[in-house]
């Protein structure tokens, strides 16, 4: 099975940029439209524009209309949290909580992606 999660951005280039600085990756796919990286085998982001995803389904409500409201959460979970939520930040991220431990059993730190998407590094403890 390969699994693909696609954000909805505002800004194609500028996510890209965002998300290879902040997961210390290169896309693999960077093509009008899509943006994609491999998470791990068979787990891909994708980054696709507002435009293309209404041009797509014209009947759904705009997702321009949410801007600057989290609409998705990427969770993930890596060997070092701080050192990837500092990445993150870096690259124009906005910090949401620092790295501490949470009730369910790992350390999370949470952000802001540019466009409003929760971004969380996390790490069991």
């Amino acid at each position: 099975m390969k699994v693909n999660f696609i954000l909805y951005v505002g800004d194609q280039a500028k996510s890209r940029d965002f998300y290879a600085a902040a997961l210390g990756l290169a896309p693999r796919l960077d093509v009008p439209g899509m943006t994609e990286f491999e998470l791990a085998p068979g787990c891909v982001l994708g980054l696709m524009p507002e435009k293309g995803i209404k041009r797509l389904l014209p009947a759904m409500p705009d997702p321009v209309a949410g801007a600057g409201i989290p609409r998705a959460e990427v969770y993930l979970t890596v060997p070092e949290p701080g050192a990837s939520h500092a990445r993150a930040l870096a690259a124009g991220a906005r910090e949401l909580s620092p790295l501490e431990p949470r009730g369910w059993g790992d350390k999370a730190a949470y952000s802001l992606d540019p466009d409003g998407h929760v971004l969380a590094f996390a790490a069991p403890l």
